[in-house]
C-alpha cells in the first residue's frame, strides 16, 4: 500500500522542509569541501518537519520495502552520545515510528513492531559503518522485510539478517517527519546534511552506483544546495543565510591537520597565499614554485648502513626521522635549528624499515628486524611514543621472519598491520601477516595471512570506497621474476585483484596526479638460477602503472630503465611533480646516480637531476618551514644525506 501512495517515485525528504523560497528558523546553509549543505540548531526541531500525509497522500501504510539515502558530513561526536538523522513520530502519543540514528561507531534503523502482544521497538544496528573523518559521504539504506544492507559511498553492501522484519502494516496516520531531530533539541543532528531521500519498493544503489562522485552521489538534492558557491545575478536573493568556514592564519607556517582543514594561512614572507587540504598546505596565491636545483645541505652519519629512513611529526613536538641501522642500534633524529640532531637511540636487529601510525591520540613507531636476537629470537618491536617522557618505548613485540617492512593502514575504522615476512631459513616462499588492533586488548592480533615470495614491501592505498594493499615479491627461491600481487578488501578480507610481472621487486610507490591513479613498482635484479648472471641483469626496467577505471585493472604507463632499484618516492614542489628513484647498484659499482623525473603530461616521467649516490636504499621527501628537501639512506656506508630543493 505504502508504494501507491507515492508511485514508487524518490521522495526528497529534506526538500519537503526546505522549500525554494523562505528560510526555516534555525537552519544554515554551509559550505565544506566546496559543497553545499545545511547545518541545523536546537531552534530548528519543530520547523524541520511535516505531516507525514504530505507524501503518503493515498494510504497511511509505510512500505515494507524502501531504501533511504542520506549524503552527509557526519560530526565527531564522543563515545555513547547519538543523534537522530531522521524520525518518524507519532503525534498524539510521541511514539517514535521509525527512526534513523548516527553514533560514532554505529547506525542504528529503529522501528516499532505490533503484535496481538503488544507494541515493541527494534534496533538494527551497522557496525564500524559512520564515516567520522570530516568529509562528505553517501550512505544508502535498504530494506526488504527482515533483510538490511547499508553501502557507503557506492562501496561493498553490508548485510543483516534481523529476527524481526520490518513490519507490513506501520501505519503513518497522524504521524509526523522530522529531519535531523526526534522533535526535541536532545539527540539534534550536529553535522552538515545535503541529501535526504526516502525510495519506495527499491533499493537505491543501482540508481547511485556507480559513480564518478561516490561520496556525493544524488539521487535528489534540494534546488538550494545545488547552486554552485559563487556571486548571485543582481536580481538574485539568495533564499537563506549562506555562510563558508573562512580563517586567516597569520605569521609562520601553522599545522596542518583535521582542525584547520579548508582554513587559509597568509605566508607574508613569501606573499603567499595557503589552503589546508588533507594534511598539507596547498598554494591558492603566490608566485609559481619551480625546482631549480638540488643543494646538499646535511651529512647524517649513522652508527651503520642504513637501510630505511622513516620521517615523521608528532604534533607540538616536531618533524622526526628514524633510520633503520644495519647494526645493533638505530636512532631517531629530531628537526633542530634546520638540521638533523640526534634525539634517541633503539635497539634493533639489522632493522630494514620503520613504519610511523598513530591510533587515536597513541603514536606508534613500528620496526622490521631482519635477524635474530642474541639468543635466537626473532621478532620485531612496536615502539610507543610516551608523552610524559616525550621517548618511545617498546610496546608489542611480533614474531616475524627476516621482515622487510611494516605497512599501517585502517579500513572502515579498524586499524591494520601488515608486516612483509621476507624468508624464513632458507624458503622464501611463507607467508606475510596482516595484524588487527583489538581496542579491548590494546593489542595487535593475527587477522590474515597472505601467501608470498621473498616479500620485500606492502603498500596500501585507496581508490574510492574500496581498499588495495599491493605486496612487492621479490624471490621465490630459484628466480627473481615472480609475480608480485594487488589485493582489494572484499567482505572483510583482502582478496586478489591482480598480478603483475616483476624483477626482483622491492617497492611500491602509489600517486594521484589530478584524477589518475599510478602504481610504480621498483624492480631490483633479474636472475634465475638456470641463468648465467650478466652484469646488466641489475640494469633493467622499473615500471609505472595506470588504473584503467572503465577496464578496472592497472595497465602499464612507461618503463624507466633503473639500476637495481630499491625504492620510488613521490613528491611536488609548486604545481610540478616528481618521482625520484633509488638506483643502488648497476652490476659493478654502488657508486651510480639516482634519477629525478618530472611529469610531463603525455611525455610522462622525464629525468630532469642525475643525483651521485652510494648503494642508495631509500629516499624520504618532506616540508618544513624554510622549503622542501630529500633525504636518502645508504646501504653501503654509514652516511646519510639531506638534500634541498631550491627553488626558482
Amino acid at each position: 500500500a505504502g508504494a501507491l501512495l507515492s508511485d514508487l517515485r524518490p521522495l526528497d525528504i529534506l526538500a519537503e522542509v526546505v522549500p525554494p523560497a523562505g528560510s526555516p528558523s534555525g537552519v544554515r546553509t554551509l559550505q565544506a569541501h566546496g559543497v553545499r549543505g545545511l547545518q541545523l540548531s536546537a531552534a530548528a526541531a519543530q520547523a524541520m518537519s511535516f505531516p507525514a500525509s504530505r507524501i503518503f497522500f493515498r494510504c497511511d501504510l509505510f512500505p515494507q520495502e524502501f531504501s533511504i539515502v542520506v549524503t552527509l558530513k557526519a560530526p565527531n561526536l564522543p563515545p555513547k552520545k547519538n543523534e537522530y538523522l531522521l524520525t518518524l513520530v507519532a503525534e498524539e502519543s510521541g511514539a517514535l515510528l521509525l527512526g534513523l540514528r548516527y553514533s560514532p561507531t554505529q547506525l542504528h534503523l529503529l522501528f516499532l513492531r505490533e503484535d496481538a502482544a503488544g507494541a515493541w521497538q527494534t534496533r538494527v544496528s551497522f557496525r564500524s559503518a559512520t564515516p567520522t573523518d570530516g568529509r562528505w559521504h553517501t550512505l544508502v539504506l535498504a530494506v526488504s522485510g527482515a533483510s538490511f544492507s547499508l553501502s557507503v559511498d557506492c562501496g561493498v553492501p553490508l548485510h543483516l539478517t534481523a529476527d524481526v522484519p520490518f513490519p507490513a502494516t506501520l501505519s503513518v496516520g497522524g504521524a509526523r517527519f522530522f529531519v535531523g531531530s526526534r522533535r526535541r533539541s536532545k539527540g539534534l543532528f550536529t553535522g552538515l546534511v545535503r541529501q535526504l531521500v526516502l525510495l519506495p519498493g527499491s533499493d537505491a544503489t543501482p540508481r547511485l552506483c556507480p559513480s564518478r562522485n561516490a561520496q556525493l552521489a544524488v539521487l535528489s538534492i534540494p534546488r538550494v544546495l545545488q547552486l554552485l558557491p559563487g556571486k548571485p545575478e543582481d536580481n538574485e536573493v539568495l533564499p537563506y543565510p549562506y555562510e563558508t568556514d573562512l580563517k586567516v592564519t597569520l605569521g609562520s607556517r601553522p599545522p596542518c591537520t583535521k582542525v584547520e582543514d579548508a582554513q587559509f594561512w597568509f605566508d607574508a614572507s613569501r606573499k603567499g597565499l595557503y589552503l589546508c587540504v588533507g594534511n598539507e598546505w596547498v598554494s591558492v596565491l603566490a608566485a609559481r614554485e619551480r625546482l631549480d636545483y638540488v643543494q646538499q645541505h646535511q651529512d647524517l652519519f649513522t652508527s651503520s648502513e642504513t637501510l630505511g629512513i622513516e620521517v615523521f611529526r608528532i604534533p607540538g613536538v616536531g618533524l622526526f626521522a628514524a633510520t633503520a641501522n644495519r647494526k645493533a642500534t638505530s636512532a631517531i633524529y629530531k628537526w633542530t635549528d634546520g638540521k638533523f640532531a640526534s634525539f634517541q637511540s633503539l635497539r634493533t636487529h639489522q632493522a630494514q624499515s620503520w613504519r610511523h601510525f598513530t591510533i587515536g591520540r597513541k603514536i606508534f613507531l613500528a620496526v622490521a628486524n631482519f635477524e635474530p636476537n642474541e639468543k635466537g629470537q626473532e621478532f620485531s618491536v612496536i615502539y610507543k611514543w610516551s608523552h610524559r617522557k616525550l621517548k618511545f618505548a617498546p610496546y608489542q613485540r611480533i614474531a616475524t621472519h627476516s621482515a622487510r617492512d611494516w605497512e599501517a593502514f585502517e579500513v572502515h575504522g579498524e586499524h591494520f598491520l601488515a608486516v612483509a615476512n621476507h624468508r624464513e631459513g632458507d624458503n622464501h616462499n611463507i607467508d606475510s601477516v596482516i595484524y588487527k588492533w583489538n581496542p579491548a586488548t590494546r593489542l595487535f592480533e593475527t587477522n590474515q595471512t597472505i601467501p608470498t615470495s621473498g616479500a620485500y614491501d606492502w603498500e596500501f592505498f585507496t581508490v574510492g570506497p574500496y581498499s588495495f594493499l599491493a605486496v612487492a615479491n621479490t624471490f621465490n627461491g630459484t628466480s627473481t621474476r615472480v609475480h608480485s600481487r594487488l589485493y582489494v578488501w572484499l567482505l572483510g578480507s583482502f582478496q586478489l585483484f591482480q598480478s603483475f610481472p616483476t624483477f626482483g621487486a622491492a617497492d611500491w610507490e602509489v600517486f594521484h596526479i589530478g584524477e589518475r591513479i599510478f602504481l610504480a613498482v621498483a624492480n631490483s635484479h633479474s636472475y634465475d638460477t638456470e641463468v648465467q648472471v650478466q652484469n646488466d641483469s641489475y640494469v633493467i626496467n622499473s615500471v609505472i602503472y595506470e588504473l584503467n577505471v572503465t577496464a578496472q585493472t592497472f595497465v602499464k604507463f612507461q618503463d624507466i630503465p633503473t639500476c637495481s632499484a630499491l625504492d620510488w618516492e613521490f613528491f611536488s614542489v609548486g604545481e610540478d611533480y616528481f618521482l625520484v628513484v633509488a638506483n643502488s647498484f648497476d652490476g659493478n659499482t654502488f657508486l651510480v646516480n639516482s634519477i629525478i623525473y618530472r611529469w610531463q603530461g603525455y611525455e610522462g616521467f622525464v629525468a630532469v637531476h642525475s643525483l651521485p649516490t652510494f648503494g642508495c636504499r631509500d629516499w624520504e621527501a618532506f616540508n618544513t618551514s624554510a622549503g622542501s628537501y630529500l633525504i636518502y639512506s645508504s646501504a653501503k656506508e654509514p652516511l646519510s644525506r639531506v638534500l634541498r630543493l631550491r627553488t626558482r
